[in-house]
């Protein structure tokens, strides 16, 4: 065969055979905590591929750096953080890291807490690090959570025009179901009669909870799991317990357990089981997203307060 009809031949089959487009490669996230990794992957589908530095049932506050983290970081497209002083460490490993990664900082637009803040807080001497913390935990009121969602939104969007549309569904939906989880929590809680609305927990993680659902918070550690409570602390939320008749109270996921064991064992009041504050559980476990959690604390707190 000639050469010509060779190449005419060879031209009519790139025309008849239709070119594969190539998928884009997911942009690699990397999130500080679970609760957030898991916000991100809601909202991001298959446009995200997200790792966490602080994994489930692990505790932020004392996490350690490591190389891998270093690495991890060097290597991400986006990085989400909680901001609100939640991740102290890791602004050293993001120098460190030499990334090039936008940083996304999921609380913006949030109105923060201080413990001086909260009406409802019960202030014990000593209580808290200084009198002007500020109280990161901001995702434990679900309208603040509908805003990360919309945060994190916009940063992927940004990041993946072509992608917009479908994320911006999810986040739709994932907004909605969170805002109607909030109006449920609020009229819940608001049957209860005021005094019954008292919520002892192993540290002060539930501010923004307390604020937004009109509880008062009774915890025996500051809003940093690594803080340790008086003997005056713990004698004094005793004697509260007996005086006010405070018949549950509750144990976090990743804090030491002993001094709310204690408590209970000293005051007759029963542990109502475990609440999820900075760190989701593990797939099979009760909080395995950030909605689960919400939906597993609102109902052992309901319950105990009936």
């Amino acid at each position: 065969m000639r050469p010509f009809l060779w190449l005419s031949l060879l031209a009519l089959l790139q025309i008849a055979i239709p070119t594969q487009a190539q998928e884009p490669t997911p942009l690699k996230v990397v999130a500080s905590f679970s609760l957030l990794g898991d916000m991100v992957a809601q909202v991001g589908g298959e446009t995200v591929e997200v790792k966490t530095l602080v994994g489930p049932d692990q505790d932020a506050h004392t996490f350690e750096p490591t190389p891998d983290a270093v690495k991890l970081i060097a290597s991400a497209d986006i990085i989400a953080i909680n901001g609100l002083g939640f991740e102290p460490w890791l602004h050293k490993i993001i120098k460190a890291s030499g990334t090039k990664a936008k940083l996304l900082v999921v609380s913006a637009g949030v109105t923060p807490r201080t413990l001086e803040d909260h009406e409802g807080h019960e202030k014990h001497e000593g209580h808290h690090h200084h009198d002007d913390a500020t109280d990161p935990h901001a995702w434990q009121d679900l309208r603040n959570g509908a805003l990360y969602v919309q945060n994190i939104y916009g940063a992927l969007s940004a990041a993946r025009p072509d992608d917009a549309p479908a994320m911006k569904e999810r986040a739709r939906a994932y907004r909605d179901e969170l805002l109607a989880l909030d109006q449920e929590t609020r009229a819940a809680f608001a049957s209860l009669a005021p005094e019954k609305r008292k919520l002892l927990t192993s540290h002060d993680a539930f501010g923004y909870f307390a604020t937004a659902y009109g509880l008062q918070i009774l915890a025996p550690m500051g809003i940093s799991t690594d803080a340790q409570p008086s003997a005056s602390i713990l004698a004094a939320l005793t004697d509260q317990i007996k005086n006010e008749d405070i018949k549950t109270f509750y144990i976090e996921n990743m804090a030491d357990p002993r001094l709310i064991q204690q408590l209970a064992k000293d005051t007759g009041a029963r542990i109502g089981g475990t609440l999820y504050a900075d760190a989701l559980s593990h797939q099979n476990g009760e909080a395995p997203t950030y909605l689960t959690m919400m939906k597993g604390n609102i109902k052992k707190i309901l319950d105990g307060m009936k």
